[in-house]
């Protein structure tokens, strides 16, 4: 299926603060974990369906010692479009995944078929099949009574995210941003965490972790997608790697090549 990302992990690793660009769905397996959501502190246990919307600020942490293990789906925002279109009467640009967990057996069931009909497309499963369960999963999950609240960022705070959005391999300054914004660098630190969850070094951090990811994903050699994403080297691109993704570079793109 086309823009769609399958994961499958089973770790005790805890993720940092980041975000997607994509709508995340997925279903513990194994064990549990406690997260950040954009509706607060949520947990979710085997069995449980877990989603995130793109650009949401969340991390992970296990409860236990043994970990947990789990399997999502990342969707580009387009591929959805059309079903989140009929689902919510055409109010794409407002429509999220509500619940971050949640416990439905029949959501888990269809995303299991759904996942398996990604990961193995010679297993039988047919396009058919693959689209159904997708839209059946998504009818549960988003909540058509509950659009997301989009309130619109200080003029100033836009101004210098869409500074960072445009490009983030370029170096950048806080005093470039804050001319840009046309506040003080105070303001512009303050503003940026309230409207977006992270400070400006943050963001431009995540947006340059999901440059090199679509680069690593295209077979761009890890030093090559490093330093076209903005890093100082690969060393500096692996350690924020890991800590976001809880995989080195190098077995993502094994994993995905």
């Amino acid at each position: 299926m086309k823009g769609v990302e399958a994961v499958a992990a089973d770790t005790a690793h805890a993720f940092g603060r980041h975000t997607h660009d994509q709508y995340g769905m997925g279903v513990i397996l194994r064990g549990a974990q406690k997260s950040l959501s954009g509706r607060g502190t949520v947990e979710a246990k085997a069995g449980d369906i877990i989603t995130v919307n793109p650009g949401e600020v969340h991390d992970g942490t296990p409860l236990g010692e043994s970990g947990r293990e789990w399997q999502m789906l990342y969707f580009d925002p387009a591929t959805l479009a059309d079903a989140i279109e009929d689902l919510t009467g055409g109010a794409t640009g407002n429509a999220e995944l509500a619940h971050p967990a949640m416990c439905d057996p029949v959501s888990a069931a269809r995303f299991v078929s759904l996942f398996r009909a990604v990961t193995d497309p010679q297993g039988g499963y047919s396009e058919l099949e693959a689209h159904e369960n997708l839209l059946l999963l998504l009818a549960r999950l988003i909540d058509t009574d509950h659009r997301r609240q989009v309130h619109g960022a200080p003029k100033g705070i836009e101004l210098a995210r869409t500074r960072i959005d445009d490009d983030p391999s370029p170096p950048i300054s806080l005093h470039e941003l804050a001319a840009i914004s046309g506040i003080s660098q105070f303001q512009l630190v303050r503003g940026f965490s309230k409207v977006t969850g992270m400070t400006p070094h943050a963001y431009l951090m995540q947006r340059r972790l999901q440059k090199a990811r679509r680069l690593i994903a295209a077979g761009v050699a890890l030093a090559d997608a490093a330093l076209a994403s903005g890093f100082a080297d690969q060393s500096h691109m692996t350690r924020l790697f890991v800590r976001t993704y809880g995989m080195s570079p190098g077995l993502y793109a094994a994993a995905m090549n």
